[in-house]
């Protein structure tokens, strides 16, 4: 299935396709501030429809993961990074995907704090 998402503001707006019934709660210290429910895709299914010059970045502890969000808004809808079997992967912010019934989803605990 293929979904709309972006930011609180619309600056920072994506296509995505995937099946999303389950959601990672993350409490490493960024996302517990955050509080997103991540969903992760390969990267070639997620498509940017606004200037990639809209997105701004964050990357921190090991800097592996480049962290999206928006300047204005400051809402964070995906970042990229790697698989552990070396391809490029999105995560997704589902709380940025109007579509997605969060109430539905399957959430598990993940403890990225620990890592």
């Amino acid at each position: 299935m293929r979904y709309e998402g972006s930011c609180h503001c619309g600056n920072v707006a994506f296509e995505v396709e995937g099946e999303f019934t389950e959601a990672l709660d993350c409490n490493c210290s960024l996302c517990r501030r955050r509080g997103g429910l991540l969903a992760f895709v390969p990267r070639e299914k997620l498509v940017l429809k606004t200037p990639e010059d809209n997105v701004s970045t964050y990357t921190f502890n090991r800097h592996v993961i480049r962290h999206h969000f928006c300047a204005n808004c400051g809402i964070a809808p995906f970042g990229e990074g790697v698989g552990p079997d070396g391809a490029a992967m999105a995560s997704i912010n589902l709380r940025c995907i109007p579509a997605v019934d969060l109430g539905a989803l399957t959430v598990k605990a993940y403890d990225g704090a620990a890592r």
